[in-house]
């Protein structure tokens, strides 16, 4: 059922959740932790990149309701997806679950499923694509932070796979590079044109009814193709190549990027 609930947000809209606050906690304790080398630094980490980039799960999903709430959907607020709690989400499988074991195990920033907006309520196509490319541009920003430390030269500097200055704090530089590579695959793989990525949903508006039509039919699918995609090496090699490189572009050294995920598998 299509409908708006309110025209007004409920006072507590925009408050973020007691989950999301605890996952900001989590990420600046284990910041913290790695910083300082405290414990098992592997472990650290690991807390690090995951809970760093649940919380760019988070944004994501929250920047796609933020548009949508401006462009006409006030009931997004009802849903709950102005809190920055990931448990609201339509699919919390798809959208944090299955993302974190994708990053554990092949080390992709792999777009998760997005919150549910009622388009009826949208009242433009430009309005429609803004809602779409609102988590990706989100991916691209938080990339952007993080790699400020790279280019300003406070973190080590790589060189032909070696380090060139010295190597203190290098297990939390590595874990902030590896974040950091995290963010720009989870900005190009959303942005590519694929059904029911936010690539292909920010072209779907402009499409014709009977494309329009083809696309809704294949929506369902896009996180198969994209899979599917990945898993023949050479388009593989062709996007960890892209990937790579515009991580060296903004200054983030793929050697520190890979060490970080080397230590975040502490169990290997």
């Amino acid at each position: 059922m299509s409908y708006q609930v309110s025209q007004r947000a409920p006072r507590n809209a925009f408050l973020p959740s007691p989950v999301f606050v605890g996952i900001v906690a989590l990420t600046g304790v284990s910041a913290w932790m790695t910083w300082t080398g405290f414990g098992n630094v592997r472990v650290d980490v690991f807390l690090l990149v995951i809970c760093g980039w649940l919380l760019s799960l988070c944004l994501h999903e929250y920047a796609h309701a933020l548009v949508a709430y401006f462009s006409g959907d006030r009931g997004v607020a009802e849903r709950g997806y102005l809190r920055l709690n990931p448990l609201r989400y339509t699919h919390p499988l798809l959208s944090i679950v299955l993302p974190i074991v994708v990053v554990i195990l092949g080390g992709i920033g792999l777009p998760g499923g997005a919150v549910w907006v009622d388009h009826q309520h949208i009242g433009s196509k430009l309005k429609q694509s803004m809602i779409s490319a609102a988590g990706p541009l989100t991916n691209v920003v938080f990339a952007l932070l993080l790699a400020i430390p790279f280019l300003a030269g406070v973190a080590p500097r790589v060189e032909n796979g070696r380090l060139v200055d010295g190597a203190d704090h290098l297990h939390f530089w590595a874990a902030l590079a590896l974040l950091a590579f995290l963010q720009v695959t989870a900005s190009v793989l959303n942005l590519l044109p694929v059904p029911g990525l936010d690539g292909g949903n920010i072209l779907q508006p402009w499409l014709s009814p009977p494309y329009q039509r083809a696309y809704n039919l294949f929506a369902p699918y896009g996180f198969i193709l994209l899979f599917v995609l990945l898993w023949q090496s050479e388009i593989n090699r062709w996007f960890f190549s892209a990937v790579y490189g515009l991580s060296e572009w903004i200054g983030v050294p793929s050697g520190l990027s890979a060490l970080g995920f080397e230590l975040m598998r502490f169990w290997s």
